[in-house]
């Protein structure tokens, strides 16, 4: 194998990789856009198999502003998730009164130990 054929290898790997990228990233696209139907979305696919250089260039070309806003929205709306989630878990600004109740509620279910019960409420007093 010569230097040339490694190259070419490397040239051709990037390719086909980036070639699978662009491939699930109008599928996932088109997945999480609901304003196209079912229908549609088959039909996209459909071409997509048949003739993916063309259905991907034309769909990049046609949709890909409302690739971008959707992959923003998706983006804020798991950011907005996880910052609720952490709220909860963290306490989320509840008084010291109610996170002891609520690991006395945790404790009185079994799902914590007396020695985190403890380390819980002596965290809410600080």
């Amino acid at each position: 194998m010569s230097f040339g054929d490694v190259i070419w290898f490397i040239i051709i790997s990037f390719a086909f990789i980036a070639y699978l990228m662009v491939m699930f990233s109008i599928i996932m696209d088109l997945f999480r856009d609901h304003e196209v139907s079912g229908v549609m979305k088959a039909v996209w696919i459909i071409f997509l198999i048949f003739a993916p250089f063309l259905t991907a260039l034309i769909y990049l070309i046609a949709r890909g502003g409302g690739m971008a806003e959707r992959n923003v929205k998706s983006a804020q709306a798991m950011q907005a998730q996880q910052d609720a989630y952490i709220k909860s878990v963290a306490g989320g600004g509840a008084s010291p009164a109610d996170q002891i109740a609520q690991a006395k509620a945790l404790l009185d279910a079994g799902s914590i130990t007396q020695a985190e019960f403890d380390q819980l409420k002596a965290k809410a007093l600080s």
